[in-house]
């Protein structure tokens, strides 16, 4: 079975509909900074350095340091642990709906 503490973690950071917005803007990018990511977000810079704290912590980005800016680039490898739950059910559900489908089957030719 997969580890639960990274998949609840990765799954709480994803949970905010407004840490979403912000992870989603972050993979669309190359690399972004915190003031492009508040640049017509509605959000206070302090709101999305919180929300780039979860996401960090979730492994979700990872930042680089250069001057006065800190950029932000998505960490693709933080989505295995979901990826890999999601498949697990995935394959759960297949099975169930094949044995379903058979079932009609007999029933109902």
């Amino acid at each position: 079975m997969i580890e639960a503490a990274p998949i609840t973690t990765i799954m709480r950071a994803l949970a905010d509909p407004t840490r979403r917005a912000v992870f989603e803007r972050i993979a669309n990018a190359d690399e972004i900074t915190v003031v492009e990511l508040t640049r017509g977000s509605g959000v206070t810079q302090g709101a999305i350095s919180q929300h780039l704290k979860s996401l960090k912590q979730a492994g979700l980005v990872t930042e680089r340091p250069e001057g006065r800016n800190v950029y932000y680039r998505a960490q693709p490898a933080g989505l295995e642990p979901l990826v890999a739950w999601m498949n697990h059910y995935g394959v759960f559900w297949r099975e169930r709906f094949a044995d379903l489908r058979t079932l009609l089957k007999e029933i109902d030719p």
